[in-house]
């Protein structure tokens, strides 16, 4: 996702959190943290440790600070997700299995416009679009490179009944968000805003676009790692944070639960939920279920309801494969020096 045409920035009151008081701070959460100072590659940039919604541990790496937006990439997909779930909540979505066509009529006689949300959300649309491969239709650089995306989304053919065949492809997700903002009549943007960010306490983040002006659904959105985390604390909360209710607990466990199993496609995950992912990691003999976020160059959200925990982690390493294996690394190493 590196063409970006167009930034919509949204700017309130700068709130960025306190720092956990000393008493929280967890010392061997702290000291596993400082062993990345030394990290063979330097583009890793922030790790947030939540336990019970108080900040434990937290660091910073090669120049970023916890007021630094940063861009989480395909993560972005997960935040949508969410607010497909806020839509059908306000009643704007009916449900997954409508069609993309009810709310995008436009997309009548395509093949995109046939397709269910359900089948959007877990990467089963069916549609040409594989983001692995250079030569597919539907291909995430060719989504980038076109004047109208939303013409581009008409024109992709069918390759696989929808719902029969998961495939990875940003062109599903920015579907997902067209069909939330055609739905709510708001941009995506705006939507989240109103819906999610500010209910959260979220004022500083940015979201691109594309060459049309619509917002990139499937990615670059840039958050703090705080925020990351801070959005990771209410889907831990089942929806809830600070005891107001931002998502239904119905949605975040359907987003959670896996529809599809993908190990044979990800070497990161077991399952995939609505644009969520899922992953048993075994740590000291004991099985330990992670749900999270995934982005390009390793920007993560760990939720891990066994520990009470979430791990958000920020990273700069787009296009190498080096930067998923070390999240996983960090997270691994939490999960170890963690004392439930």
């Amino acid at each position: 996702m590196n063409h970006v045409n167009a930034i919509i920035v949204i700017f309130g009151g700068i709130l960025l959190g306190a720092a956990a008081p000393a008493s929280s701070r967890d010392t061997a959460l702290d000291t596993i943290l400082a062993t990345f100072d030394w990290d063979a590659h330097p583009d890793l940039r922030g790790v947030v440790v939540l336990r019970d919604g108080q900040m434990v541990a937290e660091r910073y790496y090669n120049g970023e600070t916890a007021g630094t937006l940063h861009d989480i990439r395909s993560a972005g997909k997960s935040i949508t997700a969410l607010l497909v779930g806020i839509a059908i909540d306000q009643g704007r979505i009916h449900g997954v299995d409508d069609k993309v066509a009810t709310y995008w009529p436009e997309t009548g006689g395509s093949a995109i416009g046939d397709v269910a949300i359900d089948d959007l959300l877990t990467m089963r649309s069916g549609l040409a679009a594989f983001d692995e491969d250079p030569a597919s239709p539907g291909n995430e650089d060719r989504l980038d490179a076109a004047p109208d995306p939303l013409v581009f989304l008409r024109s992709v053919p069918r390759a696989d009944p929808p719902g029969t065949r998961y495939r990875y492809n940003s062109l599903t997700a920015y579907t997902a968000g067209v069909v939330v903002a055609k739905a709510t009549g708001r941009s995506l943007a705006d939507f989240a805003r109103r819906s999610l960010f500010q209910p959260l306490g979220i004022h500083r983040w940015r979201w691109a676009s594309d060459a049309a002006g619509h917002i990139k659904g499937q990615g670059n959105l840039s958050l703090t790692t705080r925020d990351l985390a801070t959005i990771g604390e209410m889907v831990r909360g089942d929806g809830l944070y600070h005891g107001r209710r931002i998502v239904s607990a119905h949605w975040i466990r359907a987003a959670l639960t896996p529809k599809v199993v993908i190990a044979d496609d990800d070497p990161y995950a077991d399952g995939y939920g609505y644009f969520w992912y899922s992953k048993v990691q075994t740590i000291a003999g004991t099985a330990i279920p992670v749900s999270f976020a995934s982005g390009n160059g390793g920007n993560k959200i760990y939720v891990i309801p066994s520990r009470h925990m979430v791990v958000a982690i920020t990273s700069s390493a787009y296009g190498h494969g080096y930067g998923q294996r070390r999240s996983e690394a960090i997270l691994k190493a939490v999960l170890t020096a963690d004392r439930p």
